[in-house]
């Protein structure tokens, strides 16, 4: 009986777990296309992320931020690639 019921009480507790990571899982939202003129109201840039390629082309970046209310944010937006400022 004693360990049925602490299997039982593992279990949930793995399940109410994994149910609080699903929650807090910030990848899952897609980024906001950027358009010109759009307001952004950055506080803090939290990280910048782009596909890494080695020819010169325009390419998907993403930045994540907090805004200026608190809350975390991430837009998508079209840039040439790093390997543009190696190649001649």
């Amino acid at each position: 009986m004693n360990t049925r019921t602490l299997l039982l009480t593992t279990a949930l507790a793995c399940t109410a777990f994994a149910g609080l990571a699903q929650a807090n899982d910030s990848t899952s939202a897609q980024a906001v296309p950027y358009h010109y003129g759009m307001p952004l109201h950055i506080a803090k840039v939290v990280s910048l992320t782009e596909p890494t390629t080695l020819d010169c082309k325009v390419i998907t970046a993403e930045m994540k931020y907090i805004d200026t209310t608190g809350k975390p944010a991430e837009i998508a937006y079209r840039k040439l690639s790093d390997a543009c400022s190696y190649q001649n």
